[in-house]
């Protein structure tokens, strides 16, 4: 029997619960670790600041995405903005007058949240075009794509509405876990099939009709209680063609073929954010913030570096021969995609960087917590 959404916003505040007295109790015990100081920047290659906005403050679930030419992004207090890539001018700006809980997905046209009284909101040329309400809460952005709007919420249920005007479509559920992650998940177009991270699987489902085409485990539930046998896909993810690469909260770094519908290979890795890659390699941080590199085909490791250790890194983005991270003083780190060696440090507003970089065409861009969106793009 599919739980009430009561019942799941008291398991997802159950699991905040318990991090919370980890925390009280890290407090209390040995002093938590200082990271090291940072060198002198290597300045190996050159950027500038392309363009810089002011969106408000945001969280982990709400994280820019670029579509169209144009980068979407939202505030958890309510407002969403679509910005020109190239310049960083407003196309819009619309408040929603209620605080969002995940966003923004859009295919460059129709942009979609989810606010925290768990409605799905639907908006185009800065206009609200519809609103739904879902049973469960979401922390995924939607994805929109060939005119539907897809929502996975934390019930573990994918379902689809029609971008025009909400209609709903289908749904697909899961048996669910007892506790839930609130924490960003995997949701993405691959050719003609919806790839949704379901507890530990990459699911791929028929966008038509919410049918199971295939499911991938990249980590299998283990362990004697129920916080330790989370493991739930985050996000981001990384696709190359049909190689579909994800995390399993601390549990599992993999890559499975969306065309078969097969893993290819799965590595145990202690991590809770997303990972990035490009056609040969898979990057991301452990939970101290050591950054490693995995070979995309086999996920033998590549290589790994210290010394961004307990900076809180966000996930990673590839861009040509570069790494970009994100820490928790509102620094990005330039490394080397072949060695994880420095290239540059850009600073930002100090804040941390909780989502990962994204890119708009040649520029990359990162929004802070405080909500400052910086673009810089290569000399």
């Amino acid at each position: 029997m599919k739980p009430s959404s009561k019942a799941w916003m008291a398991r997802t505040a159950c699991l905040g619960l318990l991090a919370l007295a980890g925390l009280s109790a890290c407090s209390s015990g040995t002093k938590k670790p200082q990271p090291a100081e940072l060198p002198p920047v290597a300045a190996l290659m050159g950027t500038r600041v392309a363009w810089t906005a002011q969106v408000g403050a945001g969280s982990e679930a709400t994280a820019p995405v670029v579509a169209g030419g144009r980068v979407f992004a939202a505030s958890t207090a309510g407002t969403v903005v679509a910005l020109d890539g190239a310049t960083g001018r407003d196309v819009w700006r619309l408040n929603l007058g209620t605080p969002i809980a995940a966003g923004v997905g859009s295919d460059g046209q129709t942009a979609a949240v989810v606010t925290q009284s768990n409605q799905l909101v639907a908006l185009a040329d800065g206009r609200e075009t519809w609103r739904v309400r879902l049973p469960a809460r979401a922390f995924t952005a939607p994805l929109v794509a060939g005119a539907r709007v897809f929502v996975l919420t934390a019930d573990r249920t994918v379902t689809a509405f029609d971008a025009r005007n909400g209609a709903r479509l289908w749904a697909q559920s899961r048996t669910a876990e007892p506790l839930v992650l609130s924490q960003s998940g995997a949701l993405l177009a691959v050719g003609d099939t919806l790839v949704a991270g379901l507890s530990g699987r990459l699911v791929g489902l028929n966008p038509v009709n919410g049918s199971v085409r295939w499911e991938a485990p990249i980590a299998t539930p283990r362990g004697t209680n129920e916080v330790e046998r989370l493991v739930d896909i985050v996000g981001p993810v990384s696709r190359i063609g049909d190689s579909v690469c994800a995390r399993a909260y601390s549990a599992a770094v993999g890559c499975v073929d969306a065309a078969r519908g097969n893993v290819v290979w799965s590595r145990a890795a202690q991590g809770t954010t997303g990972v990035h890659g490009d056609d040969r390699l898979v990057f991301g941080a452990d939970a101290e913030g050591r950054f490693q590199a995995w070979q995309r085909a086999s996920g033998e490791p590549a290589w790994s570096i210290d010394r961004l250790k307990y900076r809180g890194l966000s996930a990673p983005v590839a861009l040509g021969r570069v790494v970009a991270v994100g820490d928790n003083a509102g620094l990005v780190h330039l490394m080397s995609r072949e060695d994880g060696s420095e290239m540059t440090r850009l600073s930002t507003d100090g804040s941390p960087i909780v989502v990962a970089p994204v890119l708009s065409g040649d520029a990359l861009v990162v929004q802070t917590r405080n909500g400052g969106l910086y673009a810089w793009r290569p000399q």
